[in-house]
């Protein structure tokens, strides 16, 4: 089933149809105790009733799945970023880093946004003025509960800034942590199933109307585990609301591309659905004239 996260509330997709969650917070939901077993049980009490009164065929705006959530991602979890990023820093001296990660038990982790930073769909992401090789990173993300439970996913975009982390792999946080560098959505699928290794991850990205850019993956080419990503995250950290972990892409569009002001990312993960972000012209670097 999917949740999806309203400007009028949490509501769950009854095959086709949206029926409102009662009472329960979004941060609520996300740190249940079985939430897969409490949204069922609702919508077995609706089908029961036969009273689809609170069920309409349309959603209220649809904002990002996140509350008081931290969203954090995994690096160099698929061959191709690896290649990607050796690529980028071989000239700063980095590129062995990237390899010896890749290769390492111990995943690359680190901290992407709050929810001030995040876009949901059909909203602006932004590229940063100071940087100029910006990219998308389309990635699985995994929704988990305050015991590092995987209870969902969601679809996750990764903005990044490859010129900034290519000059120096100190600089990621510069590279990827700004206002509206991360997207989310459409909704979480709420499941007690892992996702097939077949699931497939699309990348469109569409400038004037048509495709500058179309790349593939499948959860099969991810080299670490989810389950594993979420127990070192958890290492010696706490999260009382929950949190999101995007889990690394494997869609990279090659060095002579960069986003623009205008361009619309399509990422698309079935049975999750798609998330669409138009990208916002960057604003000019801190201390220059517009």
């Amino acid at each position: 089933m999917k949740l999806y996260r309203t400007s009028e509330g949490p509501y769950i997709e009854v095959e086709g149809n949206y029926c409102r969650v009662p009472q329960l917070s979004w941060d609520a939901l996300i740190t249940h105790d079985n939430l897969h077993e409490h949204l069922s049980a609702l919508v077995h009490e609706v089908e029961k009733a036969g009273d689809f009164s609170s069920v309409q065929a349309f959603l209220p705006q649809v904002l990002a799945p996140i509350g008081n959530q931290e969203v954090w991602a995994a690096g160099v979890t698929y061959y191709r970023s690896r290649s990607a990023r050796m690529e980028e820093s071989k000239d700063a001296g980095g590129g062995d880093f990237y390899d010896r990660v890749y290769s390492a038990e111990r995943p690359e982790l680190f901290f992407k946004a709050t929810a001030s930073r995040v876009a949901g769909p059909d909203s602006f992401v932004r590229i940063r003025g100071d940087a100029t090789w910006s990219v998308p990173e389309p990635e699985l993300t995994l929704v988990l509960n305050p015991s590092a439970e995987i209870i969902g996913y969601t679809i996750g975009n990764d903005m990044s800034s490859r010129d900034i982390e290519g000059e120096n792999p100190l600089y990621l946080p510069q590279a990827k942590v700004y206002d509206r560098s991360c997207a989310l959505g459409p909704c979480i699928l709420v499941s007690s199933d892992a996702l097939p290794s077949s699931t497939q991850i699309q990348l469109e990205i569409l400038r004037s109307g048509y495709i500058e850019f179309a790349g593939s993956t499948t959860l099969a080419e991810l080299k670490r585990e989810p389950e594993s990503l979420a127990e070192y995250l958890f290492r010696d950290n706490s999260f009382p609301f929950g949190a999101l972990l995007m889990t690394g892409t494997g869609i990279v569009p090659p060095d002579s591309f960069t986003l623009r002001g205008g361009d619309e990312i399509r990422i698309t993960i079935e049975p999750i659905g798609t998330l669409v972000n138009e990208v916002q012209s960057p604003q000019p670097p801190y201390g220059t004239a517009a």
